[in-house]
């Protein structure tokens, strides 16, 4: 249903791909300029909240910019893989991070709770900022999980 409004379902898998590449290479000049504007935010103000936010932000698009670099990659270049043999390499130093941003969103959430009705507006906004951040960053883990599980259908 979602794809018949970009039109991509109609095409074949190449369009498609090029269209993607097209679409990512353009997104990945918007997080240039984002990356510059959050530079003048904090060239223009000496307030800690605003040049903090200003970072988070600018970081968060070098980070986008890489992912979409990577995305651009496995259609031009390389498709990508994983194998079941690195995912079991790799499988226990995962499972160890997920136990520790799980703990991660359980202090912020804590935090939270001490301070709510407290007047507290910066920290609060900076504490759901890192718990929605904490989550996404289990969001990526379970994902990762379900990878593996589809790599391993019947157990380990």
């Amino acid at each position: 249903m979602g794809m018949e409004k970009t039109g991509m379902q109609k095409t074949g898998m190449k369009e498609v791909q090029d269209t993607l590449v097209e679409a990512l290479k353009k997104w990945q000049k918007i997080e240039v300029a984002s990356v510059g504007s959050t530079y003048k935010v904090m060239e223009q103000t000496d307030n800690p909240v605003i040049g903090l936010v200003m970072e988070i932000i600018r970081r968060d698009s070098v980070t986008h910019h890489k992912v979409q670099e990577f995305i651009v990659s496995t259609m031009e270049e390389r498709a990508p893989s994983l194998s079941p043999d690195e995912m079991v390499d790799a499988w226990d130093a995962i499972e160890n991070h997920i136990a520790i941003e799980k703990q991660m969103v359980e202090y912020v959430r804590e935090a939270l709770d001490a301070i709510k009705g407290k007047h507290m507006v910066i920290q609060e906004y900076l504490l759901n900022y890192l718990l929605e951040d904490e989550k996404k960053h289990d969001m990526l883990l379970e994902t990762l999980d379900k990878i593996k599980a589809g790599m391993y259908p019947y157990g380990s």
